[in-house]
């Protein structure tokens, strides 16, 4: 089996990658959603629509921790800008950072009928 480095690969929507980091989120204890007892995660799912993980157009993944270890907020790294991390203040909109990200149009509340 030398010589071979990739055999499959698995195929998925996403335009980018958004990395949360999870002890950050454990460290200020949810503090997003409507009752502010989600996580960044969780949260940001819910406002873009993430049902189907692979299918969707963009991935929200809890990765252990960044090291930047902010008070009370959450480190977020987005995939297309890997060199800029952002860190949103616990209860913070999420409307208006999945707008700030450029993820409007990913939202289900941005997208009307046809």
């Amino acid at each position: 089996m030398a010589g071979t480095c990739v055999k499959h690969f698995v195929k998925s929507n996403w335009t980018t990658a958004l990395l949360v980091c999870a002890k950050c989120s454990k460290r200020i204890d949810g503090g997003f959603g409507k009752k502010g007892k989600q996580s960044l995660a969780k949260a940001l799912r819910q406002q873009l629509g993430v049902k189907r993980f692979r299918k969707s157009p963009v991935g929200v993944v809890e990765v252990k921790c960044l090291g930047v270890c902010p008070r009370g907020a959450v480190t977020l790294v987005d995939a297309r800008d890997a060199g800029n991390w952002r860190l949103v203040q616990a209860g913070a909109d999420l409307a208006v950072l999945v707008d700030t990200l450029g993820l409007a149009d990913s939202s289900p509340k941005a997208q009307s009928p046809e």
